[in-house]
């Protein structure tokens, strides 16, 4: 096989997936050793009016924004600001008298405070809305807590404060919104809005010009169209794959990049900007040279913080075999569970609308798919990998 024959591999599963009307546009591209290698694109920016993808089309990364407030977690760690054993109520009081809610409704006090740590490695006790089988989901269903994109972080934290923890601190990984609650950290700890902070420490050094957490109203014609569940609620419903368009404004509003913020979700990216965020992940450097974060840092945030009683990962409903979790998102721990081809030191993660990256230092290789359904069980993360990287031999 050529190649081009590799390379119309991934052209052909991503046509797949358009031609059967599962997904609108899907874009793709990948690089090794600071080359990029492969790159495309299929389908439109909105299926029913068939317009075609732009350039530097502008997507909703929704959890992909989590591996960025991670760095700039670590960013500050690096700078003696922010330390993982910090408790998290030295920086939001309100937290000092969360309480624990077991399944039978019954209340715990806390066997010892929320860390730094804890936040970066979902083992807080927060939850999310949408997490079936939580006790506590319900919740924070009640209060809105995902659906709202109108609150500050502050205003979030506040309610969350009010709300009973669904496991105690560091008894398992539970995904949730710690992400937003380190985001607030984050802004106490550096007395600046958490988007400007992202601004110029990460976007402006990494050239990421068309990432933030709105999208200015030039740019608005990039913008691709939102297909699958409108909000976080039903985003673990297993329905039917309808490409209906869907206003998800209310949870991930584009027009609020002065006010919204949010440290798990709500940021607007585009495949180039977001390699560039993956590529300094394998060195710490940006392109230019200038460095983000320490060689030392970017080995010690890849090493897992699971303890294997705690294995495997579950999101939810699903198991996420063979992977841990280390400073910024899952990490390989055995190729052996897993069954899909990956590389034996893949880093990354993923958001809700199946947009996906992974990082492989081995290879020195970084990957990024870009689509926007919100809440597909279709395969197309795995199937996109696998054909790249049969495509890179």
């Amino acid at each position: 096989m050529t190649n081009s024959d590799r390379k119309n591999v991934i052209q052909e599963v991503a046509d797949s997936y358009v031609d059967r009307s599962l997904f609108s546009g899907i874009e793709w591209v990948a690089e090794k050793s600071g080359k990029i290698i492969l790159s495309g694109k299929s389908g439109y920016q909105n299926f029913k009016q068939k317009k075609s993808i732009p350039e530097n089309a502008i997507y909703r990364i929704y959890s992909m924004t989590k591996p960025i407030t991670s760095v700039m977690a670590l960013k500050l760690v690096e700078r003696g600001k922010l330390r993982l054993y910090d408790p998290i109520s030295s920086f939001i009081p309100s937290f000092e008298k969360l309480k624990v809610m077991n399944p039978d409704g019954s209340l715990e006090d806390l066997n010892r405070p929320i860390i730094v740590e804890d936040l970066l490695t979902h083992r807080s006790g927060f939850t999310y809305d949408f997490l079936m089988g939580c006790h506590v989901a319900p919740l924070y269903s009640e209060r809105d807590i995902s659906d709202d994109g109108n609150k500050s972080l502050e205003d979030k934290c506040n309610i969350l404060s009010e709300l009973p923890l669904a496991y105690q601190p560091g008894s398992r990984f539970n995904y949730s919104v710690s992400l937003d609650v380190l985001a607030r950290v984050i802004e106490v700890v550096n007395e600046k809005d958490f988007g400007d902070t992202l601004r110029e420490e990460i976007f402006n050094p990494l050239n990421m010009k068309d990432t933030g957490f709105g999208v200015d109203d030039k740019n608005l014609s990039r913008l691709m169209s939102t297909y699958g569940a409108s909000n976080f609620k039903e985003i673990m419903n297993i329905g039917p794959h309808k490409l209906e368009e869907t206003d998800v404004s209310a949870h991930n509003p584009s027009n609020k990049g002065e006010t919204f913020r949010r440290g798990g979700t709500g940021l607007f990216s585009t495949s180039q900007d977001y390699l560039s965020f993956a590529r300094m992940l394998l060195s710490g450097k940006s392109e230019n040279g200038e460095t983000l974060l320490s060689r030392n840092m970017v080995e010690f945030m890849k090493i897992n913080r699971i303890p294997e009683t705690q294995l495997p990962l579950m999101l939810g409903p699903l198991p996420l075999a063979g992977y841990g979790w280390n400073l910024i998102g899952r990490t390989m721990l055995d190729r052996g569970q897993v069954m899909s081809q990956t590389g034996e030191n893949e880093f990354g993660w993923a958001g809700a609308a199946s947009t996906y990256f992974w990082v492989d230092p081995d290879e020195e290789l970084v990957g990024i798919i870009m689509t926007q359904y919100l809440g597909s069980m279709w395969p197309i993360n795995d199937d996109l990998r696998v054909a790249m990287y049969q495509a890179i031999d």
